[in-house]
């Protein structure tokens, strides 16, 4: 039987929707955090002109996800204090959605044995703040599906989203940890 891990938060959401900007203003203000998958192997792959890269094989690159996540997840176990991951392991299976891709066996137990708190954070489609770059090559429309899909993959998988504002990063930094707070049992919530 699968526990719920009550101190690891996920935001989750399309790729340039200030997921990434929120964790680095969290971990500026001393909390734990864990990085995306997506960008770190895109540009690993990119530095050895690897295949699993999302344009190559996108197959290999969720494979390559899911491993980052366990490996991050596993990282901070012993960790008494919340932490906040940039995407979890669900992720991978929103992806091959999208993808078009069927979803292996070992993904789907891997979203069930490697539980987060059961609220996620989503950063909503935010138009105004969405750029590409070298690593991100996905367009506007891309992005708002792919919002869609890890939604899916979350809510499937038994979690409750609460959707972030589209507000600057203290507000929403502000948002997040007021939503830690009231999950927490009493003297396990952040400072």
């Amino acid at each position: 039987m699968t526990k719920t891990n009550e101190r690891r938060f996920v935001l989750t959401g399309g790729p340039g929707a200030g997921k990434t900007t929120l964790l680095a203003g969290l971990a500026a203000a001393g909390y734990a955090t864990a990085p995306e998958a997506g960008r770190a192997i895109i540009r690993d792959q990119l530095a050895i002109d690897g295949p699993a890269l999302p344009w190559r094989d996108r197959a290999m690159f969720a494979e390559l996800m899911l491993n980052f996540d366990l490996r991050s997840y596993h990282e901070v176990q012993a960790k008494e204090a919340p932490v906040f991951f940039d995407r979890g392991v669900p992720d991978s299976i929103g992806y091959l959605r999208l993808c078009g891709l069927p979803v292996p066996d070992h993904v789907e137990r891997a979203a069930h044995a490697f539980r987060y708190a059961p609220i996620v954070f989503v950063a909503p489609p935010w138009r105004e703040i969405y750029a590409q770059d070298g690593e991100r090559k996905q367009d506007f429309a891309e992005a708002e599906r792919t919002y869609e899909a890890v939604s899916a993959a979350y809510r499937d998988h038994g979690y409750e989203l609460l959707e972030l504002p589209r507000a600057d990063v203290e507000t929403r930094a502000a948002f997040v940890l007021d939503r830690v707070r009231a999950s927490l049992p009493i003297g396990q919530e952040p400072r």
